[in-house]
């Protein structure tokens, strides 16, 4: 039976000087922050309510495309047909892409569509494609949740539109969904969020519509290329955003905001407040060797423990807070294990920021012990032998 392992390493200890967490007011009655360079929660004020996303919940539709797109399932050229009582349902239905009947759309345009116009038509019509129905999608929305670690939230349709309660998400949810699809999906974010405008569909006059991304961060943020707004009067104003800067990216999550203008100041602010307010600090370069840990009926009775990208810690802007590192995993770890397989977590631990944890994977490929390396092995537990 394996047990959880703690491996303490050194306190850093730059000084004895200790700055508070900053303080941070906001209108809004529920938020969330998140900084992804360490793990560490900035902000969270209702941050486990759940709530009504409204088209934020298109950020889901999205993470369940790219990760069909990613297993080879559906294609980015792939042209798709629109149902025309899909088109009657939609058209003009809140904010849209305007799509015609008749249009034969590929992935890559309904994409566009759903992440820089919010377009509820291209959400059902995408939605439809991979999974025939938009309940069936529906439902896949939900199972995908819960498997990346959303753990309070559910979905009844593709757009977030109103539904008596079947669509329902939490604040810290949005936050993770948001970490999920940069790190998950890195080359298909960079490639489709942070688009300033997207032109699809005709004017009766036949001219070009085109349409600005409402990201109230674009222009106004540096790094900022993510996520996703929404409004219904149910839900008020929401927005979940995304900036990186220097290699350090973080997520915000704003919901029930009154206007339009307050949803765009306040999401300006918190997200100049999380950069300016809190710095990183480095602790291992991608590739350094963190701690070893055990294996079991390995061809090898250890394994490093590497960090897979550079590593920080959050704090305090000014601040020189003392830190204490765990190194934690279940273990003896099991053979065979893969170079770069995530096996141990880095925990620090600060007095401002709370705990952050940082993923840890195999230094090198352990195979399985042939037969006489498991019989030794199985000798030495019995006789208790190093």
């Amino acid at each position: 039976m394996n047990k959880i392992f703690w491996a303490s390493l050194p306190l850093i200890a730059v000084s004895s000087a200790v700055i508070a967490a900053p303080k941070y007011q906001t209108e809004a009655p529920i938020a969330y922050m998140t900084d992804l360079s360490s793990g560490a929660i900035l902000f969270e004020k209702n941050a486990d309510k759940q709530i009504p996303p409204a088209s934020m919940a298109k950020m889901m539709t999205v993470y369940v495309a790219f990760d069909q797109i990613a297993k080879g399932k559906l294609k980015l050229d792939e042209k798709v047909n629109i149902q025309r009582a899909t088109w009657q349902k939609w058209q003009g239905q809140g904010s849209t892409m305007f799509l015609g009947v008749n249009d034969k759309p590929t992935v890559k345009d309904l994409l566009h569509g759903v992440i820089t116009l919010s377009g509820n038509d291209s959400s059902v019509v995408l939605s439809e494609a991979i999974a025939g129905t938009e309940e069936n999608f529906a439902d896949i929305m939900t199972k995908t949740a819960k498997r990346i670690g959303m753990k309070n939230s559910r979905f009844g349709n593709s757009t977030g539109w109103p539904d008596e309660g079947k669509t329902m998400v939490t604040a810290r949810d949005l936050g993770t969904l948001g970490k999920r699809l940069s790190d998950d999906f890195p080359k298909l974010y960079k490639d489709f969020f942070g688009l300033t405008e997207f032109t699809w569909g005709k004017t009766n006059s036949g001219d070009p519509i085109t349409q600005p991304n409402r990201n109230p961060l674009l222009g106004k943020i540096a790094g900022a290329d993510g996520l996703k707004t929404g409004h219904t009067e149910e839900a008020g104003f929401g927005f979940t955003g995304s900036a990186e800067q220097n290699g350090r990216r973080i997520v915000s999550v704003l919901a029930g905001l009154n206007t339009y203008g307050g949803r765009s100041n306040e999401s300006v602010k918190f997200m100049n407040w999380g950069f300016n307010a809190w710095e990183t600090k480095a602790l291992f370069k991608k590739g350094a060797k963190v701690q070893s840990a055990d294996v079991q009926l390995g061809d090898s009775s250890s394994v490093d423990l590497v960090a897979p990208k550079d590593l920080f810690t959050t704090l305090p802007k000014g601040s020189d807070s003392n830190f204490s590192m765990k190194v934690r995993y279940n273990g003896p770890i099991k053979a065979p294990i893969t170079k770069g397989q995530q096996i141990a977590t880095l925990i620090v631990s600060t007095g401002d920021a709370g705990t952050q944890s940082m993923p840890l994977v195999a230094a090198e490929t352990i195979d399985e012990a042939g037969f006489f390396g498991r019989v030794w092995a199985g000798l030495k537990s019995l006789f208790g032998l190093g």
